[in-house]
């Protein structure tokens, strides 16, 4: 059976993890954050294919994604595999029962019975929570709607901590998308854990939630919110860029006024700091000009690669894996 819910807040150690499910990024404390990111920078080279693990041999992920998804149904999967673990599951929901009508609630009570834990990506704000209270295995929240993305948030302070050499005494920018972009609402409160100073940057109507920011300033942070990024730009030691998301407007005439609002080129970088490094969630569509991938500055797609190990951290902390 799963710990209560004030354990599962409370734990400090990676004996602690076993049968959690992770489903916010409110669900994990600093402690338990680091001890992902100690666990995932020993799984990178496995990740890299440069060590084998059989840590997860006998194990069995469910992968349920409702909702497309390139880069965290494969690097989940990746990640399972990578430790020795096997596979089930859909990528498109015309292939599974739900395309009959099956509940959503009935579709993890199945899936608990194949596997050992659930990751599973819905379109509905809220859905893994739901699914948690039908699993008895540990669920894994890999995107709700507009709601919560904390293994992106994982792989995303991971990042910053291996390219600037801690968290800590980071001026981040996040930029773009800020009311409908769940990775960036995961991240700026768990930045909040941190001693850290944060800007705000979005087109006008597109401004991060107001429960966010109060939230943000609550934790005692340094905030500033704008609309104009090239006058962020020079203070910035990570760039957080997020692209409009299409899909997630109810009137396709509202995305239409903001597309495209920024661009970031080598015209605003002349403006940022040498040591400035550049982060996206990906996909992005054309938020980030091609000729800054050949920049120090770009870091997305090493950012794209943490998932792998980080992912794998934290499914062998979850289901209590064997020796790497």
């Amino acid at each position: 059976m799963k710990k209560a819910e004030d354990m599962k807040r409370g734990a400090r150690g990676a004996e602690d993890f076993r049968g959690r499910d992770v489903i916010s990024i409110h669900d994990l404390t600093v402690e338990d954050m680091e001890t992902v990111f100690d666990l995932a920078r020993e799984m990178v080279p496995i990740a890299r294919g440069e060590k084998k693990s059989r840590a997860l041999e006998g194990h069995i992920m469910a992968s349920l994604f409702f909702e497309p998804s390139t880069r965290t149904r494969l690097s989940f999967e990746t990640a399972m595999k990578r430790l020795g673990g096997e596979v089930v599951g859909f990528s498109d929901v015309s292939s599974s029962s739900v395309k009959k009508g099956e509940t959503l609630a009935d579709t993890i009570r199945m899936a608990e019975a194949y596997a050992d834990c659930i990751v599973i990506r819905h379109y509905n704000e809220g859905a893994a929570r739901l699914a948690a209270r039908f699993s008895s295995r540990p669920v894994i929240n890999g995107g709700d709607g507009a709601g919560q993305h904390p293994t992106q948030t994982l792989l995303d302070l991971f990042t910053i901590r291996e390219e600037k050499g801690r968290i800590d005494d980071n001026h981040i920018v996040l930029a773009g998308d800020l009311k409908y972009g769940r990775t960036v609402h995961s991240l700026a409160f768990a930045l909040s854990l941190y001693d850290v100073s944060l800007h705000f940057v979005s087109p006008k109507g597109l401004e991060m939630p107001r429960e966010v920011v109060s939230e943000v300033k609550n934790r005692g942070v340094d905030l500033r919110e704008g609309h104009d990024l090239s006058r962020a730009i020079g203070d910035a030691d990570v760039l957080y860029v997020t692209r409009i998301q299409r899909e997630r407007f109810p009137d396709p005439t509202e995305y239409q006024k903001v597309a495209g609002s920024y661009r970031v080129d080598m015209d605003l970088l002349s403006r940022a700091k040498r040591d400035l490094i550049i982060m996206h969630p990906l996909p992005r569509v054309d938020e980030i000009a091609p000729e800054v991938d050949e920049t120090s500055f770009a870091v997305y797609f090493k950012q794209a690669f943490n998932g792998v190990p980080v992912r794998m951290a934290l499914l062998h902390l979850v289901l209590g894996g064997g020796e790497i």
